[in-house]
């Protein structure tokens, strides 16, 4: 199903029960993130706040934040069906190299009808500010936390162009505002719109960039996927929704930009202009600390008639971006077992953020295989960030946290099965010594064999039999249990 816009997306959440308008006068300072905070983590509903102090435009949150919404958002039951949609796309044979293996896992056989279709007209340029009547300050945008060095734009979608390819990314970086038509650009050393920005700054010229803001949530959700440097984030769009993704080129800046997008912040990035950006509360859930960033000036902003403001919170998790990191959990799984065939499945705890912690089921074959599981899942693209992998075998539910803690503390020998290697870290990792880079840690919490140096007998797990469990089922009401 595709959405045709967030308004789309909005009047469908309503009919189902899933969202919440609040007509109540609130401030865009503080008081929408205790309200949205604790809606959240109650996995409450999608809220839309139609009187934002100072504002005009009315202001999305929470639109994401259940596997229910989240399973809305992309046209699918459940969150494991958005898997379906590429198990057919992967190929059946790869070459030799580990490289070229993910190269042929990424280019996708049937992408022909999902490549972005550019349109002349579009309703997010049905107003278009330029000069003095640019005005960030008119946007609903969000003081989240107490410590956050301003206001901060969370939900945008960034785009920038390759000067050397000139293929387009879009990506998910926070803004900064700092005044009426400028605002921080929080690129992560790691961002492909980074690696565009040094690209530019070598050639000593500027970067043009375009946000869009709102849109078919499958858009909004492509602009997190870590997909590799040179894929569409738009074209997975497009695959996500079964429909390619309208386009238009921008007003003031060489890009093309989703034509259903709510609001459009176009403007550039000076190569060598820095400034103060931060403090942030994070999806960590500390304040990540105040640092230099390039600066985005605005040179238009083009809007629909009647935009919706579209946000997010991030703290302590649960949050609205847990589940979207468990839809990309669920979307990249066959890809990583393609690469990784004995990973039978994978799972990203909330409570691990994204990155530090990955829950990997493997069909083990022999010995120290869960080692060889480790340093494939640490070398396959921002699976790198990685700070702990556990690894317990096929017959494990990694989806249960309390059963493969249970493996973890009976099985380990932490002398033999505890792994230390170092390599990349995020760039919202506070706890190594130095920035992007630290040690990571492997926990081996499979069987072991006497070919890894066991020579006791292993104890098998307590199952009660079958036919004892059939027959309690089936005489369970006459126990007088419901």
């Amino acid at each position: 199903m595709a959405y045709k816009n967030l308004a789309d997306f909005v009047n469908t959440l309503e009919k189902a029960g899933e969202l919440i308008r609040i007509k109540a006068e609130v401030s865009s300072e503080l008081e929408i993130t205790e309200i949205a905070d604790r809606i959240s983590k109650e996995v409450g509903p999608a809220l839309l706040f139609e009187n934002v102090n100072g504002s005009d435009m009315p202001l999305l949150i929470n639109a994401m934040g259940s596997s229910k919404r989240m399973s809305m958002a992309l046209g699918i039951n459940n969150l494991n069906e958005v898997a379906d949609k590429f198990l057919d796309l992967i190929p059946s044979g790869f070459p030799s190299s580990f490289k070229d293996k993910i190269s042929s896992v990424l280019k996708l056989k049937q992408v022909a009808g999902a490549k972005p279709k550019e349109v002349r007209a579009a309703a997010c340029q049905e107003i278009v500010l330029e000069g003095d009547d640019i005005d960030l300050t008119k946007l609903p945008v969000l003081k989240c936390w107490p410590d956050d060095g301003g206001k901060f734009i969370t939900l945008p979608m960034v785009i920038t162009k390759d000067p050397n390819s000139g293929l387009q990314n879009m990506g998910m970086y926070r803004m900064q505002i700092y005044d009426k038509n400028t605002t921080g650009m929080h690129w992560h050393i790691h961002h492909t719109g980074a690696q565009h920005y040094r690209k530019n700054q070598k050639k000593g010229v500027k970067t043009e960039v375009a946000v869009a803001l709102g849109g078919d949530p499958a858009i909004i959700y492509s602009a997190t996927a870590p997909v590799p440097p040179g894929f569409d984030e738009l074209l997975l769009a497009g695959m996500l929704r079964g429909k390619p993704v309208e386009v238009v080129k921008a007003k003031t800046v060489d890009l093309v930009v989703p034509a259903e997008s709510e609001i459009i912040l176009e403007g550039y990035v000076e190569p060598n202009e820095t400034r103060l950006e931060g403090p942030f509360g994070d999806h960590t859930g500390y304040y990540s600390l105040a640092d230099q960033y390039p600066v985005f000036h605005l040179t238009a902003i083009t809007h629909r008639k009647k935009p919706i403001y579209p946000t997010t919170i991030v703290g302590r998790p649960p949050m609205e971006d847990c589940y979207m990191a468990k839809a990309t959990e669920r979307l990249f799984l066959p890809a990583v077992k393609a690469v990784i065939p004995e990973v039978v499945d994978m799972n990203l705890p909330f409570e691990g953020v994204f990155h530090n912690c990955v829950l990997i089921s493997i069909d083990k074959q022999f010995p120290k295989h869960a080692k060889k599981v480790m340093d494939g899942i640490w070398g396959l693209g921002q699976m790198m960030f990685s700070k702990a992998i556990v690894v317990v075998d096929k017959q494990v539910d990694v989806q249960n946290a309390s059963e493969v803690a249970w493996k973890v503390f009976n099985n380990i020998d932490p002398a033999r099965d505890i792994y230390i290697t170092e390599g990349p870290l995020d760039t919202l990792d506070h706890s190594s010594n130095t920035p992007y880079y630290g040690s990571k840690v492997g926990l081996d919490a499979t069987i072991k064999t006497k070919d890894e140096g066991h020579d006791r007998q292993w104890p098998d797990d307590i199952v009660m039999s079958k036919i004892v469990k059939d027959l309690v089922t089936k005489r369970w009401s006459e126990y007088g249990f419901k």
